[in-house]
This record gives C-alpha cells, sequence and structure tokens, in this order.
C-alpha cells in the first residue's frame, strides 16, 4: 500500500510539473506568431534601407568611411530564459572560431541575456551586461542599452567596430557587420542612371541614414534571434511534456499492477479466513 501511495504522489507531482511545461510552451508558441508581424514588417523596413543605401553609394561610393585600426566589438545576442537547449552555448562556440585580435587591439564583448552572462561571467573581454528579451515589447529597451554600452565604449576606446552574433531565422548562427555601417551594399552595380535627388548634403544624408540603419537592423536582429529562441523553446518543451506523459503512464500501470496485487491479497485474506471459519465450525 505504501509503495502504491508513493508512486501516486510521484505521477502527481509529474501531472503539476506537466502543467506547468505545457503552459509554457504554449505562451512561447504565441510569441513566435506575434514575432511573425513583427519580423516581417522589422525586415521591410532594413531592406528598403539598404535599397536607398545602395543606390546612393552607386553614386557616391566615397562617402563611406574608410575602415581603419578600430576595436573590434561583439554584440551577441543570447536567452534570458533557459529551456531553449544549447542556444547560448552555439554562440559561444561560433564566437571562439571566428573572433581574435585585429591588429593591435582585443575584442570586447556586449552579451546580451542573463542566461549567457552567466556562462560569460569571468571573462575579462566582456565590456558591459545587457538585459535580454523576453517578449517583442522589451526590445526597445535592451537596444536603448546596447546603443547607450556603444557610446561609452566609442568615448573610452575611440572609433568600434560591430558586428552582431546571433540565431538566424533557420536556427544557424548569423554573424552581421552593424558598424561601419552598409559596407555590405557599397560595392554593388548602378541601378539607375541617374542619382538620387537630395534634399541634404551627401555626407549628411549618408549620416542620418546609417542611424537608421543601424537601429533598424538591431531591431531585426533582436526579433530574429527571440523568434529562433522560442522556437527551439516550444520543441524542447513539447520534448518534455512527451517525456512527462509517458512516464506518468508508465507510473500509472505500475500503480495499477500493485493494486490488482493488493486486492488479490485481500481476498486471499477472505478466503483463508472463511477457510479457518469453516474448519472451526467443524
Amino acid at each position: 500500500m505504501t509503495r502504491r501511495r508513493d508512486l501516486e504522489r510521484h505521477r502527481r507531482s509529474l501531472g503539476e510539473i506537466r502543467e506547468i511545461m505545457n503552459s509554457m510552451k504554449t505562451l512561447a508558441y504565441l510569441e513566435t506568431r506575434k514575432l511573425n508581424r513583427f519580423l516581417a514588417a522589422q525586415q521591410s523596413v532594413v531592406r528598403n534601407i539598404e535599397d536607398a543605401a545602395e543606390d546612393f553609394l552607386g553614386f557616391f561610393p566615397t562617402m563611406l568611411p574608410e575602415t581603419g585600426d578600430e576595436t573590434p566589438v561583439y554584440l551577441i545576442i543570447g536567452s534570458e530564459r533557459g529551456f531553449c537547449g544549447d542556444f547560448n552555448h552555439e554562440l559561444l562556440r561560433h564566437l571562439d572560431s571566428t573572433s581574435g585580435i585585429r591588429g593591435n587591439k582585443a575584442p570586447l564583448l556586449l552579451p546580451v541575456g542573463r542566461k549567457l552572462h552567466l556562462l560569460l561571467e569571468h571573462d575579462a573581454r566582456v565590456a558591459a551586461y545587457i538585459d535580454g528579451v523576453n517578449v517583442v515589447e522589451e526590445a526597445y529597451s535592451t537596444l536603448n542599452q546596447i546603443v547607450h554600452e556603444l557610446t561609452e565604449l566609442r568615448l573610452k576606446h575611440g572609433p568600434v567596430s560591430l558586428s552582431g552574433l546571433y540565431h538566424g531565422e533557420e536556427g544557424n548562427i548569423a554573424m552581421q557587420i552593424l558598424l561601419p555601417p552598409l559596407q555590405h551594399v557599397a560595392r554593388k552595380p548602378q541601378r539607375f542612371s541617374y542619382p538620387p535627388e537630395l534634399n541634404l548634403p551627401p555626407r549628411d544624408f549618408l549620416m542620418k541614414l546609417a542611424d537608421q540603419y543601424l537601429f533598424a537592423a538591431l531591431y531585426e536582429m533582436l526579433y530574429t534571434s527571440l523568434m529562433s529562441e522560442n522556437q527551439l523553446r516550444v520543441s524542447h518543451l513539447d520534448g518534455a511534456v512527451q517525456y512527462l506523459d509517458d512516464e506518468s503512464a508508465n507510473l500509472a500501470r505500475r500503480s495499477n499492477t500493485l493494486r490488482q496485487e493488493e486486492i488479490i491479497e485481500e481476498i486471499e485474506v477472505i478466503l483463508l479466513s472463511a477457510a479457518n471459519l469453516n474448519a472451526d465450525e467443524h
């Protein structure tokens, strides 16, 4: 009896854990549905800025600042919460395979997300820790922290280059150069015969366009990373819920078997008692 009661208590505990995990999975799934809208809109904004930059730089290629001996900075977008497998470890493995000393300057790290912070807690390369994003509405606060820390690094170290390391849409690790801005569209051929009409001097126009691009690209990276994180969390928790369901079913079978054994023992006791009564009567 005691053993069966222990099994039943364990099964109830697994049931409670299962409900919590299933709720977490549902919330992660709902977040992916919401992110679909935000991410599609942000990707459109980034592509439009890149198209405008491509048209501009086709006629004003010398407006881009020349790259020099900047301090390399890596913005690593990890997770604020767990239950997403080796999401953060993959980022660090990719970082170790790509980062290194450029010129005379060692790289600095800006890790985003509490779970990633724990993995880099004693890393001397970390310049600042940045709060991660739990839901899409928190992206604005995180972006402001990123811009603030970049401003502080520029004041302390002079010119910096910025590369974003994050999980892409297919779950693969993506590396994107954000500073110096718009380098990836600088050498594309001209698409039009006449230069664009500008209401600002070319250099002023490029500076404003670069600022717009940096903010838009950072938003896109945060949204994309959060989407990949939640998709992985849904998959991870779905497997955990299925395991708990299987374990609960197994405990139920074992409990039923023990109950049957208890019933058989009770019947045997009744039959034995009845036999003893009959023997006493005779």
